[in-house]
């Protein structure tokens, strides 16, 4: 395969701040790409609006209109950043040979995806983009990531440290992942199960353009609890083995105390009772919590509800010049003519 057709998916959600620096950096690479013959000149970079709230969509749109590499893929609402991603992914490999996936703020380094292209040249199905090192990153965010992958990795859950989803995968690596059904996404843990040709380069990130992190620490904690509960059950099996603990522990303090009424040595504690009460009833409600969240996930996954409804596909249907209001501020499509094409194509 000498010239791969690439598509570079970038997932997007209010950033307009960063958008159109991002276009015509990305452009501007593609363009080197294909001047150097590693990809085909039917490469495209799909940016995916995640129900942005700003005039993301409304750039991505106007770009897509001058015919150039630029696309967009529009979803009806906010899905988050993971299922935005896998909505980009399952898009561009209808026509694509390989896809890379990068945040739109390019904190990523864009210039290692030469070296992504080389190694799919070389045979790997699978390219992770592996930060060198988290220097730019404040010390609590960086010990509480190193704390995190230390976590995932005892509980057994496969993960290429310092990785996020800054990576390449060919078309045949994204079929895979397809057969993946389950609602409950990491994709972080998900792609290494894929078990495809894989390795990794390493690059340093870049600080955000513009903009602020979309992951503050609230998302990043619901995010790690995700990838813990998604991919492992061993937090259940602790809240069993702290059951049993409890037990043993309670059988040892019964023997204490009626040894203790055999001597006649017995007194009345009401600090000693109250702080037994509640230490119980406390495992008790954080145990019930647990299972309660691996219950919500089953509930999750036998609903079979879609991961994504797509809006706007500016990549597989391209959007006739004569369906545009050109004369509106946002350049909004007719939407009744656009499902009109849909139902006919």
């Amino acid at each position: 395969m000498d010239h791969p057709i690439l598509t570079i998916v970038v997932p997007c959600y209010n950033e307009e701040d960063v958008l159109e620096d991002s276009i015509l950096q990305l452009d501007h690479l593609l363009m080197n790409l294909e001047e150097e013959g590693l990809i085909s000149d039917k490469s495209k970079i799909l940016f995916v609006d995640d129900g942005s709230k700003d005039d993301t969509w409304r750039m991505i749109y106007k770009e897509t209109l001058k015919g150039g590499r630029i696309r967009g893929l529009k979803l009806s609402r906010n899905v988050g950043h993971q299922h935005a991603l896998l909505a980009g992914l399952f898009t561009a490999k209808k026509t694509s040979d390989c896809v890379i996936s990068i945040d739109a703020d390019l904190q990523d380094d864009i210039h290692v995806v030469r070296d992504f292209l080389i190694k799919f040249h070389e045979g790997y199905e699978i390219v992770y983009g592996v930060r060198s090192n988290r220097d730019s990153d404040t010390f609590f965010k960086r010990s509480t990531a190193q704390s995190f992958y230390k976590l995932m990795n005892i509980i057994g859950i496969d993960l290429v440290y310092n990785h996020a989803d800054f990576r390449l995968m060919s078309k045949r690596a994204i079929d895979e992942l397809e057969r993946f059904e389950e609602v409950n996404l990491f994709l972080r843990g998900i792609v290494p199960l894929i078990g495809l040709k894989s390795t990794q380069v390493y690059y340093v990130r870049n600080k955000r353009l513009a903009g602020k992190t979309k992951y503050p620490l609230k998302k990043m904690l619901a995010f790690s609890f995700e990838g813990i509960t998604s991919l492992s059950v061993t937090p259940i099996r602790l809240v069993m083995v702290v059951g049993f603990l409890s037990f043993l522990i309670s059988l040892v303090f019964g023997c204490y105390f009626l040894a203790l009424k055999f001597f006649g040595h017995t007194t009345t504690g009401w600090t000693s009772l109250i702080t037994s009460i509640w230490l119980i009833g406390g495992l008790q409600l954080m145990s019930i919590g647990l299972v309660g969240e691996y219950i919500g996930k089953i509930y999750k996954e036998t609903k079979r509800r879609p991961k994504f409804i797509i809006e706007m596909d500016t990549l597989n249907l391209p959007m006739p010049r004569h369906l545009i209001n050109a004369g509106g501020k946002d350049h909004e499509l007719n939407r009744t003519s656009f499902r009109n094409l849909s139902e006919t194509n």
